[in-house]
């Protein structure tokens, strides 16, 4: 089983699908399903029934999940994709930069 090194509130870049090159901050994570839910990025059109008699119904775009493999995590510092490793600091695990060696 792969672990999920993409976490909510990372900035990541899409390097694979119709939006690559492009990045945006990760909205939600789907572990299990090993996807997650760029911001306005992977966008589908989805149509919405009427709720109340007389209203009529509608056609939203929303950001769809993209495959985790799909997607790089951006450094803060370095401002590059990077790939994710982790260590112990003291008593905390904590995800690191393998460009720049920065906790992220």
């Amino acid at each position: 089983m792969i672990k999920m090194k993409v976490k909510k509130g990372d900035k990541v870049l899409i390097i694979k699908g119709k939006d690559r090159g492009k990045s945006n901050k990760v909205i939600k994570v789907f572990p299990k399903r090993h996807r997650v839910i760029v911001d306005s990025l992977n966008m589908r059109k989805k149509t919405i029934r009427p709720k109340k008699e007389g209203e009529s119904g509608q056609v939203v775009s929303v950001a769809w999940p993209i495959g985790m493999e799909n997607v790089m995590v951006i450094c803060h510092s370095c401002e590059k994709p990077t790939r994710i490793g982790s260590r112990i600091d003291g008593n905390k695990k904590v995800r690191y930069c393998k460009k720049c060696k920065t906790v992220i």
